[in-house]
């Protein structure tokens, strides 16, 4: 027992030395610490006087350690911050820079759009000035063509009883010849059988008087015939004159149709509408007969057509032809929806990043900024399927045309027409809004062929040289 508490002693003076040993190094090493402050940073006082009274804070090397070290913090911290704000206003002014020339860039682009955009409206009006001319131009040449046939149709009669009349004048004239050789031949042979006899006054008077009229009738008949003959040769005349400016009435005709149709039929191929197709649908569905573009009518003898018949049908035919396609660019979407001096067009037809999410989506049509409460019009006619609110769109107006053709107009701030209402190209139908899904006053217009989105620019364009 004796042994154990003096080992279990000398355990417990091993560890009670270890912690004196531990604690006399760290005491040792807090006073070099303490030395080396203090030569650096020797303890100074700081006299506070009043009136009454004076003390003195006394700085330890350690505090005064601390207040030095907290400085340079402070100081360096003071750079960073300087260095930073510097480097923001730096690049502060490089961006206002940067928006600056890209502004004056943007602005010069717009009024280089804007000056095409005027060019192009000026020739789309003097298209349409040509174009509104060749039609009067056309109905004139039509009443001169159909006036010119008129008349030839009456100089051919005319000249038909002429020759009637000139044949029968003739076959007169010929009877009355043979009717005074054979009266000559008889008054010679009465003469050389009776020469013996004497004649009497009463039949010598007669005989001279038959002979007398017989040549009177004679020189009237040749005179007839003479003056036929010169009518016939002026009606001829006449009727060629006639026929040279009927050959250049076609010929003008057959221009000013050319001259309309062309830009018609390039409008559509332009479009993706193929001409055809579109011409047979419109024809399919219109009921309309007869006017001033009907044939002209035929010989009901069997006889064949003259070369001029044949023409003017087929000027007919391409007038007819010419009017289809007026229809069908009233059913096509080949209007714009605002007027385009009021606004800018802010967005295209295709992918692009999306306003409101940041991400990457398909832009369905295109974008005209304006004025809240701009006017928005209808690009072609037909039938107001829709006219409400619809999630995204706002309020929304869709319009029903021919060929599967559905026009949008977006985010409208007022509607002025009602679901079944048939509206005609130009008719007022919304005003310009900043409803649904849209970060500015803007109209959203789309244009939608058997459901698939299109780009409305397609039909703007192809019909900028032409309405």
């Amino acid at each position: 027992m004796i042994s154990r508490r003096e080992t279990a002693g000398d355990g417990c003076s091993s560890d009670q030395l270890g912690w004196n040993k531990d604690q006399s190094v760290r005491t040792r090493l807090a006073i070099k610490i303490h030395s080396f402050l203090e030569n650096r940073f020797p303890e100074r006082r700081v006299f506070l006087k009043s009136d009454s009274d004076t003390r003195f804070v006394r700085l330890r090397p350690e505090t005064q350690l601390i207040a030095i070290s907290g400085i340079v913090l402070f100081v360096a911290w003071a750079i960073v911050a300087t260095a930073i704000i510097l480097m923001d206003s730096i690049g502060a002014g490089n961006f206002r820079e940067q928006a600056k020339r890209d502004q004056i860039t943007y602005r010069a682009r717009l009024n280089a759009i804007s000056t095409e955009r005027d060019t192009r409206a000026e020739e789309a009006l003097a298209a349409q000035e040509r174009f509104n001319a060749a039609l009067a131009q056309i109905s004139i040449m039509q009443s001169e063509l159909l006036t010119s046939e008129t008349r030839r149709q009456e100089l051919e009669t005319g000249i038909e009883v002429i020759q009637t009349t000139l044949r029968q004048t003739m076959t007169q004239r010929d009877s009355t010849r043979i009717a005074l050789e054979e009266l000559r031949a008889n008054t010679d042979a009465e003469g050389a059988t009776h020469q013996a006899a004497a004649a009497s006054p009463l039949q010598m008077d007669f005989l001279s008087t038959v002979l007398s009229d017989t040549a009177q009738e004679r020189d009237q008949i040749q005179a007839d015939a003479k003056e036929a003959l010169d009518q016939r040769a002026e009606m001829e005349l006449e009727l060629e004159l006639l026929n040279e400016r009927n050959d250049q009435i076609f010929r003008q005709l057959e221009e000013a149709v050319a001259v309309s149709v062309t830009p018609l039929d390039k409008m559509f191929r332009s479009a993706g509408m193929p001409p055809d197709r579109i011409l047979e649908q419109v024809r399919r569905g219109y009921s309309g007969q007869g006017g001033p573009l009907s044939p002209l009518a035929l010989s009901t003898r069997g006889e064949e057509p003259s070369a001029d018949e044949l023409r003017a049908n087929q000027i007919l035919n391409q007038l007819d032809q010419l009017n289809l396609y007026r229809m069908a660019a009233q059913q096509a979407p080949f209007a714009t929806p605002v007027n385009l001096g009021l606004v800018r067009q802010t967005s295209g037809f295709g992918y692009r990043r999306d306003p409101k999410t940041g991400g990457r989506r398909l832009h369905k049509g295109s974008d005209f900024a304006g004025r809240t409460g701009t006017d928005i019009y209808a690009t072609a006619d037909g039938v107001v399927t829709h006219a409400g609110w619809q999630s995204g769109y706002g309020k929304l107006v869709t319009i029903q045309h021919a060929f599967g053709i559905e026009t949008k107009y977006a985010h409208n701030s007022n509607l002025r027409v009602k679901v079944g209402q048939r509206v005609s190209r130009g008719d007022h139908i919304a005003d310009m809004g900043n409803t649904g899904r849209s970060t500015g006053t803007h109209l959203h217009y789309e244009v939608r062929v058997n459901g698939n989105p299109v780009n409305p620019m397609i039909y703007i364009k192809a019909a900028r040289n032409v309405f």
